[in-house]
């Protein structure tokens, strides 16, 4: 306690240089995956087998991305797009590509879990393309994409720490510090605000999922009775195309 009580400011300032290299990855990994999934879902439901096999490998070669040591990627990098060594910017981009190399698959099956009859619904109600993913498809799938996001974020605080390695501040400095100087009380520090920065964005999102999703803020019976209903407004015509 005393030494954290004397070290407030290094804390603090590595616990903020941590959450703002996390919130990149995790919000530009989300953007970039809900495209990809929807282009996945799209090829695996063509009639053409080339199609579905292409849609297959998309998955298969994004989640390959993840098997990537984060270390050697976070040096690889300066060389591939000119930054120098402790440049922020390799741990976002680092962290982005593992992002999306998890989102990828759930993205793809969150959408793939949408009702094909309420699509068939859409499209019956004359929806163009862009209405049918954005009115219909993208609700619906939103729970799905939700729980994946939830596990980029917790994997994203995790990788983080590895940046300090190369010298870039986070919390992971806390740990590499204290094994240095034998500091039990500053590893405890960097693992217990990592654990407990993970756990804060977990709950951000969940609230901001509950926001954005009101239908899922029920349970059981609930959810899915509003979940429905929402469905079948779209099979009746009473959302507006």
């Amino acid at each position: 306690m005393n030494w954290v009580l004397g070290n407030l400011d290094t804390i603090t300032s590595n616990l903020i240089a941590h959450v703002w290299l996390s919130i990149p990855p995790i919000v530009i990994s989300f953007v970039l995956s809900v495209p990809i999934g929807l282009l996945v879902s799209r090829l695996r439901k063509r009639p053409a087998a080339a199609a579905r096999a292409t849609g297959s490998a998309f998955v298969v070669v994004a989640s390959l991305l993840y098997v990537i040591p984060a270390l050697p990627l976070f040096l690889t990098l300066p060389a591939i797009i000119g930054t120098s060594y402790l440049d922020p910017v390799n741990v976002v981009i680092a962290m982005t590509i593992f992002g999306i190399a998890l989102m990828a698959r759930s993205s793809a099956d969150a959408v793939d879990a949408v009702d094909a009859d309420v699509v068939g619904a859409s499209e019956a109600l004359g929806y163009s393309a862009a209405q049918r993913f954005f009115k219909v498809e993208l609700p619906l799938a939103g729970p799905v994409l939700l729980a994946g996001i939830r596990v980029v974020s917790v994997s994203t605080i995790s990788l983080v720490t590895v940046g300090a390695l190369i010298g870039i501040p986070n919390l992971g400095f806390l740990l590499t510090d204290g094994l240095k100087r034998g500091i039990s009380a500053e590893i405890l520090s960097g693992i217990v605000l990592t654990i407990l920065l993970a756990l804060v964005f977990d709950l951000a999102l969940v609230l901001i999922g509950r926001l954005v999703m009101p239908w899922t803020r029920g349970s059981g019976r609930t959810a899915r009775a509003l979940r429905r209903r929402a469905a079948d407004d779209v099979r009746t015509g009473e959302v507006a195309a």
